[in-house]
């Protein structure tokens, strides 16, 4: 007869967005991994896109399943597979997505209807689909909302609604976040859409207002994170959610192989491992930079060529993840430019998707250039590895300042304003080369504050090791987690 934590059956909703789904399978995997059923609900091009790892760890005798359902892109003016954020073809578009999640209520509530064995017995979902706490609450099972965000950026937030601070403050003043553990200050045009909307989001005012609605009745968050790396931001944001916060993470730290830092999230043929570890193998430990600005960040073609010549003018051997929607753009210039060839055998140019945690992880890596989103941030985190902040749209400013300013693990390239998302070419070139080379030259060089940036790095990195091993303040979280949904169930 199954025991009672077999029973359990948790079933997974993340929006449709790579930096998004990844972190919800690595944590599908690890409540797998503690005993209980999860289930992943997702459309049936990504499942195509991500089910590579969620295969293998069902083969290994796990309880993890992944389920499909067809996403209506047409239906609302998509083109057809366009069925994650990074595929939009264009961001006027974002509404459009949302209409077609909102879409996916009824046949996910059918699919959830026929789960037996073990029957669902609650929902963690994504905090941007809203309709899934109606849908808990049809079923009478408890919905936990899981926030792609460290506890430190969730407090900025919620201290800046509570407060409106930043109402009636120009663009550029700066002003500090009330109510905070150390003194957080900003300026508006560093803020998040919520609090400072480009023209592309501004009619995403209504999605976000569901959202916050819906977060009231959530019955806890889950977070991405570990306790030691943010203990006083943790034990405040426990304080505004009524003491229902796990910190789980990091959650990339669930892939321990090669093979599963590769497939992670990866596009079928897309990456040529063993040419990139031979290069990598053939460096020096800590001399190189990796340079990569998310799934979702894209510079405009002036701006490209300031982080290459910024590269370029470091000395220091590089890998730069080069972004497929302006291919042919930036080809154009790699060629016409003699980028490739200056840089030849120094520099290692890859286009499209890349595997992060595989080249994070290895000892050559001394410095990523990264846009502080919260997963690649938390990769570098658990790698050890110090970053040259380059924060560019959401919350990632929010980020900069937890790598920078709390944990000083971090230099920035000294970036002023967000850049919304379809809005890249208005701003032109805001950071130069020369301001990215200072940078690199902080983290990979800077004497002596730089020798003590990269020892604090890696000590953060062995705390996130020790986190979540058995016993480990995650490793607990998960099992306080599960102990509280049995109760419910």
């Amino acid at each position: 007869m199954p025991s009672e934590r077999e029973q359990l059956n948790l079933v997974l909703i993340p929006l449709l967005s790579p930096g998004h789904i990844i972190p919800m399978i690595d944590m599908a995997k690890v409540l797998a991994g503690h005993g209980v059923t999860a289930t992943i609900i997702t459309t049936v091009k990504n499942a195509g896109r991500f089910n590579a790892g969620i295969d293998r760890v069902a083969a290994s005798g796990l309880p993890i399943r992944l389920l499909q359902v067809p996403f209506p892109c047409e239906k609302v003016g998509l083109p057809r597979g366009c069925e994650s954020l990074d595929n939009l073809p264009s961001y006027d578009l974002v509404r459009n997505f949302f209409d077609a999640i909102d879409m996916l209520q009824q046949p996910v509530e059918k699919m959830i209807e026929e789960l037996i064995k073990p029957s669902p017995c609650c929902i963690i979902c994504d905090k941007y689909i809203a309709w899934t706490a109606q849908t808990a609450r049809r079923f009478r099972i408890p919905w936990i909302s899981f926030d792609g965000m460290s506890c430190f950026t969730q407090l900025c937030i919620h201290n800046l609604q509570m407060t409106r601070i930043y109402e009636g403050i120009s663009e550029g003043q700066p002003f500090v976040v009330p109510n905070m553990p150390d003194k957080i200050e900003f300026t508006r045009a560093q803020l998040p859409g919520v609090f400072n909307p480009g023209s592309s989001m501004a009619d995403l005012k209504g999605i976000r207002e569901r959202v916050e609605a819906a977060q009231v009745e959530a019955y806890g968050v889950v977070v991405n994170s570990f306790e030691e790396m943010e203990q006083r931001y943790v034990h405040e944001f426990r304080k505004v959610k009524g003491g229902k916060v796990w910190c789980i993470g990091p959650l990339s730290m669930s892939n321990k192989e090669n093979l599963h830092k590769i497939q992670r999230g990866s596009e079928a043929g897309s990456f040529d491992e063993d040419l990139c570890l031979k290069w990598l193998d053939s460096r020096q430990p800590g001399s190189v930079i990796y340079a990569c600005l998310g799934s979702l960040g894209r510079l405009a073609l002036q701006q490209f060529t300031e982080l290459a010549l910024g590269l370029e003018e470091s000395n220091h051997p590089f890998i730069l993840v080069v972004k497929e929607e302006k291919k042919e753009d930036t080809e154009r210039w790699i060629a016409e430019d003699g980028f490739e060839e200056r840089t030849k055998g120094r520099g290692l140019l890859i286009t499209g998707w890349a595997p992060q945690v595989l080249i994070l992880s290895h000892p050559a890596i001394g410095g990523f250039l990264t846009h502080c989103g919260w997963n690649s941030t938390l990769e570098a985190v658990s790698a050890g590895v110090p970053m040259i902040t380059w924060p560019l749209f959401a919350e990632q400013f929010f980020n900069e300042r937890l790598v920078v300013q709390i944990l000083d693990i971090g230099a920035s390239v000294g970036a002023k304003a967000v850049r919304h998302l379809g809005e890249e070419e208005k701003s032109g070139v805001s950071v130069t080369r020369h301001e990215i080379q200072k940078a690199i030259s902080k983290v990979m060089d800077g004497g002596i504050d730089g020798k003590e940036r990269r020892k604090r790095a890696k000590q953060v990195g062995e705390m996130a090791k020790m986190a979540v091993e058995e016993g480990g303040s995650s490793d607990l979280n998960i099992e306080l987690l599960i102990q509280d949904i049995m109760q419910l169930a």
